[in-house]
């Protein structure tokens, strides 16, 4: 989140650690934008954030070539800020998986690809294995039409995809349990496990009930590791697969 008030740290950490990929999260809502508000006025609110109604404002990008145009330099910007800070870009996904709205989806691999984009996140969740860890886990089989539009567009701009991602119906709340339990579970092919660690669960622009903490100790817990270790797994960004 390139003009997120954590962005610097974030580089800073990133610089410090050369071997970790670092991924582009695009965010097109519910944040602040790359640009000055005055150059995307169909984008933000009365308050020059990013619009909350992901539905209206997905149906305006259909509508309105001029909010196309705007959508595509706000992309190119947050590409731009990236690309500023000479970290090498893995691989790019957006805020609430707002890219796989198709038109959002295509901008940013086209646009990605100038940039040096080679991979792209397609939340493909497999149902089945979250819920034989979890039976009344939530599906988010409403979302398969999109993802299926939106691999066959990274597809065919010859951009490396993960085969299976999770992270979604347990959004939030990724802890150490269900990690190890996901690692014992896997489906052959390239996955991506997403999460959202933090130090502290409540901070400017937090999500009221994740446990950003939980979340962060998972990612070093020794079972977990040990999983990683027992499962052959080889660990990398995406777009290295």
């Amino acid at each position: 989140m390139v003009a997120s008030p954590g962005a610097a740290d974030a580089v800073r950490r990133a610089r410090a650690m050369p071997g970790l990929a670092v991924g582009l999260h695009i965010v097109l809502v519910e944040a602040t934008p790359a640009l000055s508000p005055k150059r995307i006025p169909d984008l933000v609110g009365p308050d020059g954030m990013f619009r909350t109604d992901m539905a209206r404002l997905g149906l305006d990008i259909v509508l309105w070539p001029s909010v196309r145009r705007q959508l595509a330099a706000e992309i190119t910007a947050q590409y731009e800020a990236f690309a500023a800070t000479g970290l090498r870009l893995d691989h790019v996904n957006a805020h609430k998986h707002f890219h796989l709205h198709p038109t959002v989806g295509a901008q940013v691999i086209a646009i990605g690809q100038k940039f040096g984009a080679r991979a792209i996140r397609v939340p493909t969740e497999p149902v089945a294995v979250v819920r034989g860890i979890e039976p009344s886990s939530a599906s988010a089989s409403v979302l398969a039409a999109w993802t299926r539009v939106l691999r066959a567009q990274a597809r065919r701009a010859g951009m490396t995809v993960p085969d299976a991602v999770f992270g979604l119906a347990w959004s939030g709340a990724m802890t150490a349990a269900r990690i190890k339990a996901l690692l014992e579970r896997l489906p052959p092919g390239v996955i991506e496990i997403y999460t959202h660690p933090s130090t502290a669960d409540t901070f400017v622009g937090h999500a009221p009930g994740y446990r950003y903490g939980e979340e962060l100790a998972a990612l070093v817990d020794p079972a977990c590791m040990a999983a990683v270790r027992r499962s052959g797994r080889r660990l990398g960004g995406l777009s290295e697969a």
